[in-house]
């Protein structure tokens, strides 16, 4: 019998048609949709007099444009608004579960799906969204599409897809004291580069992989496109099903052991090939931060700059470019440089373990006085055990502002950007040129280090201030 990979299982269980020496039909289970990409694909439906064929199957949250203060007022920026009005308009015309500004789960759309128990293994998903990638820590295959794409599976269900190469990165090990999964990841992608993983998709296995809770394998899958790659998974297990137990819309009853029961198959057969394979020791993965404007350019918080040795041509100029639109120079350590914004939030570590950790660091602390700290929970949901928890009163205690639900300072699309010139050291998942902010500096670093940071009013090493 074929030994298949998991990524393999879901993939073939969802070609609907193979064309000769084309992409597959392949089927979508679940289509998460928000305000950015949506409404065009929506009129462009309209347009050729088309509607949406599964709406059951289609779910919608406003995250990208939405303001974290004030969500009970009208939205300032007129086309964010004007986005929000077309996604309620479209939804209620479609009849489309819409999670708005101020319900019960309105949040980022890769962080309200896994919480309602609708992410679930075996599924494909779709958002046009790169990091729907987020997913795939359920033992999915998931990942972003672009807005003709979002069109297309309105239509049909269905998308046109060519299958990825496959990619194994086993991390095997104990992680070291005050190492977490935006290390793990932030590591894995500076040892293979940011272009390491195109055209791959990635299944994340290895003894620390598998120690990990489902909100930190979520951070892991969330990043696999930092690296080029479709999209990241792994295999489901005990941990991931005693996470979707109850939810809202994980089965129940009979159904619910019918469904483990298959969920339980979903993992890579012994002696599958995959087309590349990495291997890596977790006892050697440190506090990682980025120094450059991609997230390749990563390295230990106590590692030096690397310098230009071995570099040429446009490699060279490019990271010297990088660097000189960084304020840092090759060669020197990052250790102490002073920073101006904290940055905790987004659909990479806006959930409720990454507030947890840094309430818990900051407890009794103050950040320092040069440092703006934002938290921006994933979530109400997620907002609502903070408060519950009394992690609020420790965050502000601390001197943090803990805002609203949505996307924040991951992106400029919304009010929350760096100003020009300013140094943020940000949980969120992308560093280059004005991603949050024209002229803003971004450095991403897990939740611990940006804690530590905020703290320290300096790049700090976070094992240094326990």
């Amino acid at each position: 019998m074929e030994k298949k990979t998991l990524f393999d299982k879901i993939w073939d269980a969802h070609v609907v048609r193979s064309v000769t020496d084309g992409p597959d039909v392949f089927f979508i289970d679940k289509h998460f949709i928000h305000e950015v990409t949506s409404p065009v694909a929506f009129l462009n439906l309209e347009k050729r007099g088309i509607g949406v064929l599964h709406p059951e199957r289609t779910i919608a949250t406003p995250d990208h444009n939405v303001p974290t203060v004030d969500q009970d007022k009208t939205i300032k920026d007129k086309l964010s608004r004007m986005q929000v009005e077309k996604l309620r308009e479209y939804c209620k015309k479609y009849n489309i579960e819409l999670h708005d500004l101020g319900s019960a789960h309105h949040g980022i759309v890769h962080v309200i799906g896994p919480e309602l128990g609708i992410t679930q293994p075996g599924m494909t998903i779709v958002c046009g969204d790169s990091h729907t990638s987020t997913h795939g820590a359920f033992g999915a295959i998931a990942f972003g599409i672009g807005t003709s794409e979002v069109e297309m599976v309105f239509a049909t269900q269905c998308i046109m897809q060519s299958k990825a190469k496959k990619m194994r990165i086993t991390v095997d090990g104990e992680l070291g004291k005050g190492i977490t999964s935006k290390d793990i990841i932030l590591y894995i992608i500076a040892k293979i580069s940011a272009s390491g993983g195109t055209g791959y998709f990635l299944e994340y296995a290895g003894s620390a992989i598998e120690s990990l809770s489902m909100e930190a394998r979520m951070t892991i899958c969330n990043m696999s496109i930092e690296m080029g790659a479709r999209g990241g998974l792994i295999a489901p297990d005990e941990t991931t099903f005693n996470y979707l137990k109850g939810k809202q819309y994980a089965p129940k009853g009979e159904e619910w052991d019918k469904t483990v029961a298959y969920w339980k198959t979903l993992k890579t057969d012994e002696g599958a090939i995959f087309d590349k394979e990495y291997h890596f020791d977790a006892a050697d993965i440190a506090p990682m931060i980025t120094y450059g404007t991609n997230p390749g350019m990563g390295i230990k918080i106590n590692d030096l700059i690397p310098t230009t040795a071995g570099m040429e041509g446009s490699n060279k100029t490019s990271f010297l470019k990088s660097l000189e639109y960084m304020g840092f120079e090759a060669g020197e350590s990052i250790l102490g440089k002073k920073m101006d914004y904290v940055f905790v939030g987004s659909c990479t570590n806006g959930r409720i373990e990454d507030i947890r950790s840094v309430a818990e660091f900051v407890k009794g602390k103050r950040k320092a006085d040069n440092i703006t700290a934002w938290i921006v929970p994933g979530s109400r949901e997620v907002e609502k055990l903070a408060h519950e928890e009394g992690l609020v009163k420790i965050l502000e205690e601390a001197g943090f502002e803990l805002r609203q639900p949505g996307c924040s300072a991951c992106l400029a699309m919304n009010d929350d950007k760096i100003p020009s010139g300013k140094y943020a050291v940000s949980t969120s998942n992308r560093n280059f040129e004005g991603r949050q902010g024209p002229g803003a500096r971004t450095l991403l670093a897990s939740p611990l280090t940006v804690a530590a940071i905020a703290v320290t009013g300096r790049i700090t090493d976070p094992r240094e201030v326990f």
